[in-house]
Parts: C-alpha cells; sequence; structure tokens
C-alpha cells in the first residue's frame, strides 16, 4: 500500500564520477524509552528522510511486570491493586472494571449509594485523567503554564481521594461488593465547590489553549484517524470520537447507574482543522470535563444515606466459568476477561486485560509516515497513551 511518504522513483541522476559516491538513505533515530514526547517508557524507532517521518516503530516492553501472571497466583481481592498500576492516572477507572468482572460471577449485589460514590469517583478520576493530558500536552507543543493550571486543579481531586483511600494515585478504594470507605457531607461539598470552580476553569483553558493561534496551527490537520482507521485498529475513547463517530459505552451500553443520568457524548465536529485530527482528539477530552461536571452534580443530587458494603464471602471462590466486562475509562474502553475452573479455588485460572492504550500505540506506525518530526511529538500526545496499561 502506497503511503504518505512515497513520492514515487526518484530521478535517475547523471552519472558521473562523483555523483556515483553518494548514498542516499534513511536516518534512524530513537525517540525514548526515556523522553518526555512518549508519555513513559516508550521507544519508538524513527526513519528519517531529513525532517519527514518515513517510518515509526513503537518498541514495547520497557515496563512489562507480569501483571496477568500474577493475578493467577493471588486471590481476587489481592488482584486489585495490580489492576491499580494498569493506568496509573485512572486507577479508580481500572479498580472498577476489574470488581464489576468479579461481580457479575460471583453475583454480588451492590448497594445504590456504593454505585453512586463509584461513579462520582470515577468522574473525578476523568476530570483528573484529563486535565493530565491537557497539560502535558500543551508541556509537548511548547506551552508551559497551562500544565501548572492543570496541576493546581488535578492536586484537589487527589487530596479528596487521598481522604477517602489513604492513597493519592494507586487507590485499592472500589472493593468487590462496594467501596472500602464512605464520603463524609464535608467531603461532598467540597467535590460540589470544587465543579463549580472547574467549571470556569474550562472555560479559561479553553481561551488559554484551545483557539490559541500556535496551538491550533500545531495540532489542526495534523495526524488524522478516520473511523474506518478507528475501526480497523479497535480505537476507542477519546480517540475513536475525535474520529466524529459517537460511541461511549456509559451511553450506548450502559452500566452501574449511568443509565438514570444525563449527559453528552462529545465527539469531533472539525470545529478546527478536519475531524479525526489531533485538535479533533484533543477538543473531546476538554469537552468530556464538562460533562463529567455534569454527572457528578447529578450524582450529589442523588446520594442518600445507605450501606456503601454488599453482602461478599470472606473467601471468594467463583463458579466455573468466564465473563468479559468492559467499561468506559478516560482513555477508552478497558475489558477484563476473567476465566474460574470452580474446584473451590480462590485464584482465578486466567485474567487478561483488553487495554486501549495498547490499541492506541498501535495506530502509531499508520500515523507517522510523511509527517514532520515535530507533528509526529503532537501526533503521539494526541493519543493519550500511558505505559503501565500497554505493557502490564
Amino acid at each position: 500500500m502506497q503511503s504518505k511518504w512515497d513520492i514515487g522513483e526518484p530521478e535517475k541522476p547523471t552519472i558521473n564520477s562523483e555523483t556515483e559516491q553518494l548514498k542516499s538513505e534513511l536516518l534512524t533515530l530513537n525517540m525514548g524509552p526515556q523522553h518526555p514526547a512518549t508519555h513513559g517508557v516508550l521507544r519508538v524507532e524513527i526513519w528519517t528522510d531529513s525532517e519527514i517521518v518515513a517510518h515509526a516503530i513503537p518498541h514495547l516492553g520497557y515496563l512489562h511486570r507480569c501483571m496477568e501472571k500474577h493475578a493467577e497466583n493471588l486471590d481476587y481481592r489481592g488482584i486489585i491493586p495490580f489492576v491499580d498500576r494498569l493506568d496509573y492516572l485512572a486507577s479508580m477507572s481500572m479498580e472498577w472494571g476489574y470488581v464489576m468482572a468479579v461481580e457479575k460471577m460471583l453475583g454480588t449485589e451492590v448497594p445504590r449509594r456504593a454505585e453512586l460514590l463509584r461513579i462520582l469517583t470515577a468522574e473525578l478520576q476523568r476530570i483528573a485523567s484529563h486535565l493530565m493530558a491537557f497539560g502535558t500536552y500543551a508541556l509537548d507543543l511548547g506551552a508551559f503554564t497551562p500544565f501548572l493550571y492543570a496541576f493546581e486543579e488535578r492536586e484537589k481531586i487527589l487530596r479528596l481521594f487521598e481522604e477517602v483511600s489513604g492513597a493519592r494515585l494507586l487507590y485499592n478504594y472500589i472493593w468487590i461488593g462496594g467501596v472500602w470507605n464512605d464520603w463524609t457531607d464535608d467531603q461532598i461539598a467540597r467535590v460540589s465547590s470544587f465543579v463549580d470552580v472547574m467549571e470556569q476553569e474550562a472555560k479559561k483553558y479553553h481561551e488559554l489553549v484551545s483557539l490559541n493561534k500556535i496551538f491550533v496551527e500545531r495540532t489542526s490537520n495534523v495526524g488524522v484517524l478516520t473511523v474506518e482507521d478507528c475501526f480497523t485498529y479497535g480505537a476507542t475513547g477519546p480517540v475513536l470520537r475525535g474520529s466524529g463517530y459517537k460511541w461511549d459505552l456509559r451511553k450506548n451500553k450502559p452500566y452501574s447507574l449511568y443509565s438514570e443520568l444525563e449527559f453528552d457524548v462529545p465527539v469531533g465536529d472539525g470545529e478546527r482543522g478536519v475531524v479525526g485530527d489531533c485538535w479533533n482528539r484533543y477538543i473531546v477530552r476538554m469537552r468530556e470535563v464538562v460533562e463529567s461536571i455534569k454527572i457528578i452534580r447529578q450524582v450529589i443530587d442523588k446520594l442518600e444515606p445507605g450501606p456503601v458494603m454488599g453482602k461478599v464471602p470472606k473467601i471468594i471462590k467463583l463458579p466455573k466459568g468466564e465473563v468479559y466486562v468492559r467499561s468506559e475509562a478516560p482513555r477508552g474502553e478497558i475489558g477484563f476477561h476473567l476465566v474460574s475452573e470452580g474446584n473451590d479455588s480462590k485464584t482465578p485460572y486466567r485474567l487478561k486485560v483488553k487495554s486501549p492504550c495498547f490499541t492506541h500505540t498501535s495506530m502509531l506506525p499508520h500515523m507517522a509516515p510523511g509527517q514532520m518530526v515535530a507533528d509526529f511529538v503532537a501526533s503521539i500526545g494526541s493519543i493519550d497513551i500511558v505505559l503501565g496499561e500497554v505493557d502490564r
């Protein structure tokens, strides 16, 4: 298949003694494994013709931890801290997806208050994750101030998470059957105040970055992915929605209590550049922050006193069988395929994770050919990957 980089057959030079000595070949550059633009321990081997990227090969495995194999030797509760470390910028979303798989096999009923608190924490986590994406993406493209703004607001969320879970990054908060700890009225009131502030901050970020001429020039019409590309590779989340396809599990295949909540699913609309480019993927995340604020306000209105843990056996043993459960994490659909052999086993026979970041990383060789090196940096940032989830 002809790539964008292909420029056809080169003109045959006039042969003389001098040109016979000339050679033309691509230059190989390694971006990473320690490079700020790769957002983690990722090495991308780039073949360049001057400033033009001819080919890019992502090399994975620098953060491989045998997480799935470890899970086969741990009891079902003991696996939660390990799934926390998949997408460590969205740990709440990781552990929620896993415990839903166990609960589905166990037949556990989760109390309503616990379900609402799970949604509350997951949407706060989505805001925190998108703030990280916003700040680091601006940093990739040379703007430092937005990073500081984003971290100031993200810090408020982390402090709340620290109060309810005891940890700032890896929480082990969403447990099988509910959540580990209830939120106090004071904490809920502070969440309410936070979303009021965050709503105004989102408008400020839009004026500061989204409509900034330099940012628009750097991201629009760059790294275009069509809906067909997304379907071919299996892209989900903001990458798929940035290409204009309206698909969100919270809306299309509702789980927990999302069916009771009103919110929109933002998609790339080509307001700047073309649908499917870096700017459209970026703006989807920023608009999702506003939608998460809407969800959090509805959850707070619906919260009523009640238990936060359902009835769960002290020793969890699942019946023989298998389930596949997927949920909408900030970076796309995270899926858990859980297999149990029964036989009073306290550990899973197999736990397989379907990672959206792995899928999106596999799209880099498709995006790279024909781009300037600086535009390739913008393309990597726009898919917002976390290597803990890619390598596992």
